[in-house]
C-alpha cells in the first residue's frame, strides 16, 4: 500500500514539473524586466539631474564673468584717454620716480625704488604667483600618482651615475654660481640685479647639482620641507614689512627705517631685505619647477 503511494506521488510530481519550471521562468522574466524598467528609470533621472547641473554651472560661469567684465569696464570709464601727453602717469609719476627715488627709497638703483618701494604690493603679487603656480604643479603631478607600489618602484629604481666630468664641474661651479646669485642679489639696490635676476642663478645652482649628484643627495640639502619653509617665511617677511611701511606712510607716521647713506650695501631700507626674500622665493620655485617635472616631487 505504501509503495504504491510514493508511486503515485512520484507520477504527480514529474507530470507537474515542467507545468512549475515555466511558471518560476515567467516569474523571473516578469523579475528581471521589472529590474531594468527601474534601472533605466533611474538612468533617465540622473542624466536629467546631471544636465541640469552642467547647465546650472555653464549659466553661472557665464554670469561671473559677464559680471566681472561690467566692474573692469566701469573701472575703466574714468581713465584719461592712453598717450596723451597731459595724462598724470607721463608727467607726473616718472618724474616723480626719477626727481625724488634716491631720496625717499634710499637705492642708487631707481628700478629697485620703483618694483620695492613705490610698486612693493605689484611685486609681493609676482611672487606670490611663482610660488602658486609651484604649488599648483605639485598638486597636480602628486595627484597623478595614486597608487603607492608605482611610488616604492620609482623610488627603488636606482639612478644612473653622473659622469665624472659633470660630478667634477658642478663641484666646481656651484659654489661660485651661488655666490654670484646672492651678489647680484645684494647688489640689486646699488646697480644691475636684484632678486629675481640673482634668484635665478642661485636656481640654476641648485638644478646643476642635482644632476651632477643626484635627487637622493640633492633631498639632504634641499627637500620639500625646505621649500615650503622658506618660501613661507619670504613671502610673509615681504608682505609684513611692506604692510608697515605702507601704513606710516599712509598715515603720515615716522618710521623706524632709515634708508641710510646712498650707496653703501646697508642703505635704501627695506629694499635690501626684500630683495633677499624675493630671490629665495625665485630660486626655490626655479628649482621646484626642475624637480617636480624630473621626478614628480621636491
Amino acid at each position: 500500500m505504501k509503495n504504491d503511494l510514493d508511486r503515485d506521488l512520484s507520477l504527480s510530481l514529474e507530470e507537474s514539473s515542467p507545468q512549475a519550471s515555466r511558471l518560476d521562468a515567467a516569474h523571473l522574466h516578469a523579475h528581471d524586466t521589472r529590474i531594468h524598467r527601474q534601472d533605466r528609470a533611474f538612468s533617465t533621472r540622473e542624466n536629467q539631474a546631471h544636465a541640469l547641473s552642467l547647465g546650472g554651472y555653464r549659466a553661472l560661469s557665464v554670469l561671473v564673468a559677464v559680471g566681472v567684465i561690467l566692474v573692469l569696464l566701469w573701472g575703466v570709464m574714468d581713465l584719461p584717454a592712453f598717450g596723451r601727453d597731459t595724462n598724470p602717469v607721463e608727467n607726473e609719476v616718472a618724474e616723480r620716480y626719477l626727481a625724488q627715488g634716491l631720496q625717499e627709497g634710499g637705492a642708487t638703483n631707481l628700478v629697485a625704488n620703483m618694483i620695492l618701494d613705490y610698486r612693493a604690493f605689484d611685486t609681493l603679487g609676482e611672487s606670490n604667483v611663482l610660488f602658486t603656480a609651484a604649488t599648483a604643479v605639485l598638486l597636480l603631478l602628486r595627484g597623478l600618482q595614486t597608487r603607492e607600489a608605482d611610488r616604492s618602484l620609482a623610488a627603488a629604481a636606482p639612478e644612473a651615475p653622473a659622469d665624472p666630468i659633470l660630478r667634477a664641474g658642478a663641484r666646481a661651479l656651484c659654489p661660485v654660481i651661488l655666490l654670484y646669485g646672492l651678489y647680484i642679489i645684494l647688489n640689486g639696490h646699488l646697480g644691475p640685479g636684484g632678486g629675481f635676476s640673482g634668484g635665478a642663478v642661485m636656481g640654476a645652482a641648485l638644478i646643476l647639482y642635482r644632476e651632477a649628484y643626484g635627487s637622493e643627495k640633492m633631498g639632504h640639502l634641499f627637500s620639500f620641507r625646505t621649500y615650503r619653509a622658506i618660501s613661507f617665511f619670504a613671502l610673509a617677511f615681504y608682505a609684513l614689512s611692506k604692510a608697515y611701511s605702507f601704513f606710516t606712510g599712509a598715515n603720515h607716521l615716522p618710521s623706524i627705517i632709515s634708508t641710510g647713506t646712498p650707496g653703501a650695501i646697508l642703505s635704501a631700507g627695506l629694499i635690501l631685505p626684500l630683495n633677499i626674500a624675493v630671490g629665495f622665493v625665485v630660486c626655490c620655485t626655479m628649482y621646484g619647477f626642475f624637480a617636480l617635472f624630473e621626478k614628480g616631487e621636491i
